[in-house]
């Protein structure tokens, strides 16, 4: 059935009245005058009149001679191995210039829900090969961890980073895969991405979804759908691990909010819409890993703070969905270092069940929590220090702020093609460590103290540096 002729157009919404069984979400086809063809999808019904966001824009649409025909299905993604090395615009269509996808299946970008009785705890870590996160904000695999950046941060350069490196712990069979999805960003990122990419030989293994800061509103919004989409389909169907990276949650959310907008919904804090948080917590809870599936989707999401806000209500909800947060931090960047990761407002709810004996070292939870402890009391001694001067500080004191200041400088600071081993960062922690007197180490137990601590490790690292 098609239908001739609209009966408004506002912004990219177009109303057609007297449209009997339409289904919310359905996908809409426009013909144009010119001959070719706009998608749309149902966002509003009332009664027998329906609300469709065009995709593409509303741009020389005619009230009287644009025919509309209805599918009956919601938007699909075409599905096959093929989709890994490709490049997709923001509603999935290829923009490589490799022609289209020969797919197996088609799946609705929506998603299906995972039954909670069907989820398994997450487990294994994956190791990005960035001693701040591998030690101390340990990601699981089927974790969903967002990095919390401000504007101006050098969260594009880390994101590449954790593609170029990331790896599962070594097992036989086993593949891994990275869907990666920019949204609302500018053509010379765009073109960073692409080119990091084909460099470092990892784009036969990526999926990239790019939607441009001038591409339409809406593909903006269906851009993390078709992403986690496309990993869900790699994950479950073929058994790969899949790291799913969706850089700028924030450009994501202001969609929402003007999309909710133009329909006219009565706006909530700050004026994002009410419904924000079950939003984001269905594009967050896309991770995971399912009984009987070898396979697992593992979320990074990358969200710039508006004024460097945490209370926002982007981080904050986001804060409440997800399993912990990496924070970045403008002080650490001003100083120099990369990646400037703020240490103690950061954490990963799941590291403390997918570390330790059997998956990293039996001593990193120890070495975690020993860093974690000493590192607050460096901002103690830095605020004495503040007050009193240096030279007034204890010997103790003292030890604090020469541990403060090498932990920045040689394990939260590492170079951006540096890729360390989880056996390198645990012996650089522990380097650290003994920079302390041995008393000072109240988070670890005897046996691991008689094992690591050696107080001719600290003269050892001062003189070499190691990294």
């Amino acid at each position: 059935m098609q239908y001739i002729g609209l009966k408004e157009i506002n912004g990219s919404l177009v109303v057609l009245d007297d449209i009997p069984n339409a289904s919310f979400d359905e996908l809409v086809e426009f013909h144009l005058e010119n001959g070719t063809t706009r998608l749309g999808r149902i966002v509003q019904i009332m009664g027998s009149r329906v609300v469709v966001q065009v995709f593409e824009g509303t741009n020389n649409l005619s009230l009287k001679n644009t025919t509309a025909k209805f599918t009956g299905k919601p938007m699909e993604l075409p599905l096959s191995m093929e989709l890994l090395g490709r490049i997709f615009n923001g509603a999935g269509k290829p923009i490589d210039g490799l022609g289209d996808i020969y797919p197996d299946e088609y799946a609705d970008i929506n998603g299906q829900p995972i039954n909670p009785v069907s989820r398994t705890y997450p487990r294994n870590y994956i190791r990005t090969g960035i001693s701040s996160i591998d030690a101390l904000m340990t990601l699981i695999r089927g974790q969903k961890l967002p990095i919390f950046s401000d504007s101006g941060l050098s969260h594009n350069k880390l994101a590449v980073q954790i593609v170029r490196q990331a790896k599962i712990a070594e097992e036989n069979g086993e593949k891994f895969g990275i869907v990666f999805a920019a949204m609302g960003v500018k053509n010379d990122v765009a073109d960073y991405f692409k080119a990091k990419f084909e460099e470092s030989g990892v784009l036969e293994r990526v999926v990239m979804f790019v939607n441009l800061s001038n591409d339409p509103i809406i593909e903006r919004i269906l851009t993390p759908r078709c992403a986690l989409t496309a990993a869900e389909y790699l994950a479950f169907k073929h058994n790969m691990h899949i790291l799913v990276i969706l850089t700028d949650m924030t450009s994501y959310a202001e969609a929402v909010r003007e999309f909710s907008s133009s329909k006219g919904e009565i706006p909530g804090r700050k004026g994002y819409p009410g419904y924000l948080y079950s939003d984001l917590a269905s594009i967050y809870e896309r991770a995971g890993v399912i009984k009987g599936a070898s396979g697992s989707v593992t979320q990074i999401p990358i969200l710039t703070m508006p004024n460097g806000d945490i209370t926002h209500p982007i981080p904050d909800l986001t804060g409440y969905i997800t399993e912990g947060q990496i924070v970045l931090d403008k002080g650490l960047a001003q100083s120099g270092v990369y990646p400037p990761i703020a240490v103690l407002p950061s954490l990963s709810r799941l590291m403390k069940d997918g570390i330790g004996e059997g998956y990293t070292r039996k001593d990193h939870s120890a070495v975690a929590n020993q860093l974690f402890a000493c590192y607050a009391k460096v901002s103690d001694a830095r605020a004495l220090a503040s007050v009193i001067g240096e030279e007034e500080l204890s010997p103790t004191d003292k030890a604090y702020m020469e541990f403060g200041k090498q932990f920045e400088q040689h394990f939260i600071n590492q170079g951006e093609n540096e890729d360390r081993t989880i056996e390198q960062t645990l012996d650089l922690g522990w380097d650290l460590l003994c920079l302390l007197p041995k008393e000072e180490l109240d988070r670890i137990d005897t046996d691991l103290l008689f094992q690591f601590y050696d107080s001719n490790r600290s003269e050892r690292f001062r003189q070499h540096k190691k990294f």
